[in-house]
């Protein structure tokens, strides 16, 4: 498979994540009537990163560990897309 193509398929599959979430979100509002829920306190995480090197920040333990393993499956990826040949363009 040529790497142009590859690239169009990531493309096709990020698009349709997104118009997964957004149709999910829809009909969660549609089922509860627009209201939602109040939780008691707001959790949230993310990655930076810069080259190979992660930075990742957050707002209490839970968030954490699930950003550093995320951050451990990307690294992992990028290893393997560097490694790995793709084939020939």
């Amino acid at each position: 498979m040529k790497l142009i193509t590859v690239g169009f398929l990531l493309v096709f599959i990020g698009i349709l994540v997104i118009m997964a979430g957004i149709f999910s979100m829809v009909y969660q509002a549609w089922r509860t009537g627009g209201v939602e829920k109040q939780e008691g306190g707001l959790r949230g995480g993310g990655i930076i990163m810069i080259g190979p090197i992660p930075l990742i920040f957050g707002t209490d333990i839970g968030a954490l560990k699930i950003v550093m393993i995320l951050a451990i499956v990307v690294m992992v990826i990028a290893a393997l897309l560097i490694i790995l040949p793709l084939g020939r363009v």
